[in-house]
């Protein structure tokens, strides 16, 4: 009985396989990437410090899996939010948990990759996610536009309007415009972390 060849073709595919399970094996897991050492607030896998701006954040706030690791079932089911989303956006912006895959070498599961919707939830790692309580997610999720003409500026209060009026006269401004007060929400850039700052130079160019 004579041997059956091997196609080429099915040789090639075969290794390309064999490649890709090893580039995955070798592959730095979530826990070894974004490991944090809160002394000098540096990333031990990459050597990048964080950014200024997110020193008190990293102490006070929480990851998302760190938020998650400590419900039942991973918190499924639940929503959660950011801190940079509530400063920037009127109307709410959340994620409800469909999927979580935590990685277990991580000591206390804090570390991982979560999915909402059937898309995997970005910036995990962040130290700004939010839990929404179960009793305030109907109210979270229940948005209404402002409708078009709303007053979006009120007079300020008589002693910073004393005060303005005081500055004008000061600089020699003879403007009689009466200072209100804007009520509408200012933009917050969130956090520059390290992948912005890398997204800038790449942007800015090298120097001839």
């Amino acid at each position: 009985m004579a041997r059956k060849k091997v196609r080429p073709r099915l040789i090639a595919e075969l290794a390309r396989r064999v490649r890709a399970l090893r580039e995955q094996r070798e592959r730095p897991r979530p826990s070894q990437l974004y490991s944090l050492d809160y002394e000098t607030l540096t990333r031990p896998h990459s050597g990048r410090r964080l950014p200024v701006r997110a020193w008190v954040d990293v102490r006070r706030e929480s990851r998302l899996l760190q938020l998650l690791g400590r419900l039942p079932f991973f918190g499924l089911g639940r929503l959660v939010t950011r801190k940079s989303w509530l400063w920037q956006h009127d109307e709410p912006c959340y994620w409800r948990v469909t999927r979580v895959r935590p990685d277990y070498t991580a000591q206390n599961l804090d570390h991982g990759k979560t999915e909402g919707e059937a898309r995997e939830i970005e910036q995990v790692m962040y130290h700004d996610w939010r839990l929404v309580p179960k009793h305030e997610e109907e109210a979270f999720i229940a948005f209404k536009p402002m409708p078009e003409g709303t007053l979006r500026s009120v007079p300020y209060p008589p002693l910073l309007r004393a005060m303005i009026l005081a500055e004008r006269q000061k600089n020699g401004d003879t403007s009689t415009e009466e200072p209100l007060l804007n009520l509408g929400r200012t933009c917050i850039d969130p956090w520059d972390y390290p992948v912005k700052q890398e997204a800038k130079r790449k942007a800015r160019g090298t120097p001839v």
